[in-house]
């Protein structure tokens, strides 16, 4: 898919903000979701998508949706800093399918990154139950402030 692609009403997020899918919830407010991503690739990985912008990617968001954006996903990063203790946390954002973008809601990763332990390839392996990611968002949970 292209950068120019138009939002589909019903991508995978979209259902997800819609109560449609399950998701395991880390934060909710009007306008933002962060949940665990289900194709983990370390500990801790998850994702901040906007609820109520239809942006494909980084290119057609607008401003204020992209300050929402960015200000939660900061927020759930010191979260999975402080509640997991990660070496380090690398923040990612992948436009168009050339790119690595696999569902065509914009979204931001947070993905920590442990000493020791590779990271696994974005989209990969098989998905997560939700029963191993409850506690793990549990601990993201309890260090939000």
């Amino acid at each position: 898919m292209s950068l120019e692609t138009q939002y589909d009403p019903d991508n995978i997020f979209a259902k997800i903000t819609r109560g449609e899918m399950p998701s395991v919830k880390i934060l909710e407010t009007d306008n933002i979701l962060a949940f665990m991503d289900v194709f983990p690739q370390s500990k801790g990985h998850c994702l901040v998508i906007h609820k109520n912008s239809q942006a494909v990617n980084f290119l057609d968001v607008d401003q204020e949706a992209l300050s929402d954006l960015m200000t939660a996903t900061q927020k759930v990063a010191r979260a999975v800093n402080d509640g997991l203790k990660p070496d380090g946390i690398r923040i990612l954002q992948f436009s168009g399918a050339r790119a690595g973008q696999t569902v065509f809601h914009l979204h931001f990763h947070v993905l920590p990154v442990y000493e020791g332990v590779v990271v696994a390839a974005h989209a990969s392996g098989k998905p997560a139950d939700a029963e191993s990611l409850e506690p793990i968002a549990a601990q993201i949970r309890s260090a939000l402030t």
